[in-house]
């Protein structure tokens, strides 16, 4: 797998503030996290995993990310996460995985695969998604809301 470079982008002031409030929960308390493209919001699932737990720690978050296989965008995190990573065989869309202990991967298509991921959730409604995320690199939001039942 080629993997080129992305930055993070950092988040804003505001968001930064709430994350180091405490007021982010981690994926036992809130198992669900904002992925937002423009516009466009989806809500994830978080998996029930170290990597998903160290991610949503992260929050808030804005990434660029690039375009890999027409299939995926990634980006190599600033920091590791815990991986514990199996070959799922099927990727499907909406998947967003741990590649290695760095590279975090937005799945837009469905399609079988050799290698190993580490899970971190599933977009709950991936409808649209790949024709949102188009073949660009784009710009990433993931976030937790006060109100998940709102995205």
């Amino acid at each position: 797998m080629a993997l080129g470079l992305a930055h993070a982008v950092s988040a804003s002031a505001s968001d930064s503030q709430t994350a180091k409030s405490g007021e982010a929960k981690a994926p036992q308390e809130i198992p669900y996290m904002q992925m937002s493209v423009g516009e466009r919001h989806y809500k994830i699932r978080l998996a029930d995993t170290e990597a998903a737990r160290a991610f949503s720690s992260l929050i808030p978050l804005t990434l660029e990310m690039a375009d890999l296989n027409s299939n995926e965008k990634y980006v190599d995190l600033a920091v590791s996460l815990p991986k514990d990573a199996s070959v799922p065989g099927t990727i499907k869309a909406g998947d967003v995985m741990l590649y290695g202990s760095k590279t975090l991967v937005v799945f837009y298509k469905t399609f079988k695969t050799p290698y190993s991921y580490t899970l971190i959730g599933n977009i709950e409604n991936p409808d649209g998604l790949m024709q949102m995320l188009g073949s660009d690199d784009i710009r990433v939001v993931f976030s937790i809301t006060k109100s998940q039942l709102d995205i």
